[in-house]
C-alpha cells in the first residue's frame, strides 16, 4: 500500500466510524432504519467526505470541524444512489457488488430510505454544528445553502433529470458535460466549498476549490465511462458494457476512447493548476486528483 492509499484508508475508516452514530434517531421504523443502514454502510470510496477533510487539512484547520458536513454529504450521495438504482431510473441489480437496496427491501422502502437519508443530512448539519463553538452560525447557514443548491434541482437532481431526458436523444459534448457537471460534479464541488467555508478560505481560494471540483467531477465521470468499456466487472462490482447496451451517451461514444483519455488527462492538469492558484498544491488534494484519474473501480 503506497502512502496515498494509506491516507485514503485512514480517512475512510475515520469517516465510517461516524456514520452510524449520525444515523441514530429515536422512533425510526425498524425496516426503514435497516434499509438506510444497508446502503449507507455498503462501502464505497467515501470521496466526498474525504474532500471535506482534505480541504481543512490543506488550510491548516482541524479536520474534526468538517465531520458533520462530511457525513451529511455521504448521506445525500447514498440517497442518490438508492434512487438511481430504482427500476424507474437506471434499473440496476448490483451496487458495489451487493444487491441494490430495492432488491433487498422492496421499491417502496428503498424510496423512503432515500428520502429519509436526504432529510436526515440537513437535520444533522444543524444539530451537530449547534454543539460546536468553533463554527459560526453564519457558516452553518452557508453550509446548508450550499448543500441544498448543489444537491437539488439546480444541481445533482437537475443533472439527473437532464440525463433521463437525454436517454432518448443524441447528445452533443456540451449537453453531456452539462449532465455530468451537475449529476456527478455538484456534490464534489459542495464538498470542496463546504470544506472551504469551514476552513475560513479566502474568496480566491474558494474560486480555486470550485474550479478544482468542476474538473475532478468531469474527470471522475470520464473515468467511469472508460471503466464501463474496459474495466473489470469483479473489481467494479457492477456490469461492464451496460452503457453501450442501453445506447447511452458517454465520453467514449462521443469522443472515442483515446480522446476521452486525453480529455481526462487535461482535466486533471487543470485541477492541479487550480490547487497551485490556491497555494495548496502540496496538499492531499493533488494525489487525490491522480486517484480520480487512475482508479479502477
Amino acid at each position: 500500500m503506497n502512502t496515498f492509499q494509506a491516507y485514503l484508508a485512514e480517512k475512510t475508516a475515520y469517516i465510517e466510524q461516524h456514520l452510524l452514530p449520525a444515523l441514530e434517531q429515536q422512533g425510526v421504523p425498524t425496516q426503514l432504519y435497516e434499509s438506510m443502514k444497508y446502503s449507507l454502510m455498503a462501502g464505497g470510496k467515501r470521496l466526498r467526505p474525504i474532500l471535506v477533510l482534505a480541504v481543512l487539512e490543506a488550510l491548516d484547520k482541524p479536520m474534526e470541524r468538517g465531520v458533520p458536513f462530511a457525513i451529511a454529504l455521504e448521506m445525500i450521495h447514498t440517497y442518490s444512489l438508492i434512487h438511481d438504482d430504482l427500476p424507474a431510473m437506471d434499473d440496476d441489480d448490483l451496487r458495489r457488488g451487493k444487491p441494490t437496496n430495492h432488491k433487498v427491501f422492496g421499491e417502496a422502502t428503498a424510496i423512503l430510505a432515500g428520502d429519509a437519508l436526504l432529510t436526515r443530512a440537513f437535520a444533522y448539519i444543524a444539530e451537530a454544528y449547534q454543539e460546536r463553538s468553533d463554527v459560526a452560525p453564519a457558516t452553518i447557514v452557508k453550509l446548508i445553502a450550499e448543500l441544498g443548491k448543489r444537491a437539488g434541482a439546480t444541481g445533482m437532481v437537475g443533472g439527473q433529470m437532464a440525463d433521463i431526458e437525454g436517454e432518448s436523444n443524441q447528445l452533443d459534448l456540451e449537453e453531456l458535460e452539462f449532465i455530468h457537471r451537475h449529476k456527478t460534479g455538484d456534490l464534489l464541488v459542495a464538498a470542496l466549498r463546504g470544506g472551504g467555508y469551514l476552513a475560513e478560505a479566502s474568496e480566491a481560494q474558494m474560486d480555486a476549490l470550485t474550479r478544482y471540483g468542476v474538473c475532478i467531477g468531469l474527470a471522475f465521470q470520464i473515468q467511469d465511462d472508460i471503466l464501463n468499456v474496459e474495466g473489470d466487472a469483479a473489481e467494479l462490482g457492477k456490469a461492464v458494457g451496460s452503457d453501450a447496451d442501453r445506447q447511452k451517451a458517454t465520453y467514449p461514444s462521443l469522443l472515442g476512447l483515446a480522446e476521452s483519455k486525453e480529455r481526462l488527462r487535461a482535466l486533471i492538469a487543470e485541477a492541479k493548476a487550480a490547487l497551485a492558484d490556491a497555494g495548496i498544491e502540496h496538499s492531499a488534494l493533488s494525489p487525490l486528483a491522480d486517484y480520480v484519474q487512475n482508479r479502477n473501480k
